[in-house]
């Protein structure tokens, strides 16, 4: 009998040791899988940086020709945009990060579409062609600038998104990237600040890119353009002062 009793004697104690070491496992698996589907549900815009690096000089000048023909990678970084596209889970960084790198992106494919072109200009309509998957259709260029960049509130991303012309800002020749987004948003701004072609200061007056005429009401929350530039630039240029607009050169950033 008392062996019987020993053989049928419960141990509450390590059932209960048991379930609490399986429910931890589990608990442990759920969170490996979360945090994986968080890495996987985003592109690596690191195969972004390495077709930049490669094709873009530090100036921002692309050579298309040789891009055009060897574009797999590109297109394998577009496919991942398709696959990987922002919604309710990602933080502002990792979605502004995403648009200004689809931007560039999307448009490099469509001057290596049309190459060699002298302009981006000779392309009809290059800012309304719906190209771009977004959501199950097509949106374009324009879309991505006005409807979803501008709509997120910072300035500085119109010296971070590249029309492929010589005007515009240099093109970054690594990716945007989340972690990194304010530094590089800064620098690609006081870049273009900086770039005497694009933009000269004096006491009497200042000679500034058409951006800032285009986009003057996005400037309107950091006090106007001449606050935006003084911020940046740390210099102390009056309201007062006369501003007049460079040409604008839409020749190919080449």
């Amino acid at each position: 009998m008392e062996g019987a009793v020993k053989r049928g004697f419960i141990n509450y104690e390590g059932i209960s040791t048991i379930i609490e070491m399986t429910r931890l496992k589990l608990l442990f698996v759920l969170c490996f899988m979360s945090l994986m589907w968080k890495v996987k549900s985003q592109p690596d815009h690191k195969q972004w940086s390495h077709v930049l690096t490669t094709y873009v000089t530090p100036e921002g000048l692309v050579n298309y020709s040789q891009l055009k023909k060897n574009s797999s990678e590109l297109n394998k970084y577009l496919n991942q945009l398709k696959q990987y596209q922002p919604d309710e889970s990602w933080s502002k960084q990792e979605t502004m990060a995403y648009w200004i790198n689809a931007y560039n992106a999307y448009t490099i494919k469509l001057i290596l579409e049309y190459y060699p072109v002298r302009s981006i200009k000779d392309i009809k309509k290059p800012w309304n062609q719906k190209f771009i998957p977004y959501d199950n259709g097509l949106i374009s260029l324009h879309e991505i600038e006005h409807d979803i960049l501008r709509r997120m509130g910072d300035p500085r991303i119109h010296f971070a998104i590249v029309c492929a012309s010589k005007s515009c800002p240099n093109l970054k020749n690594e990716a945007f990237e989340a972690d990194l987004l304010e530094s590089q948003l800064n620098e690609s701004t006081l870049t273009f600040l900086m770039d005497p072609e694009k933009n000269s200061y004096s006491d009497s007056a200042i000679d500034i890119s058409k951006i800032f005429k285009w986009f003057s009401k996005d400037f309107k929350a950091d006090g106007g353009v001449i606050s935006f530039i003084n911020s940046h630039l740390n210099s102390a240029i009056k309201d007062s002062t006369p501003i007049s607009y460079k040409p604008y050169s839409w020749s190919l950033n080449e």
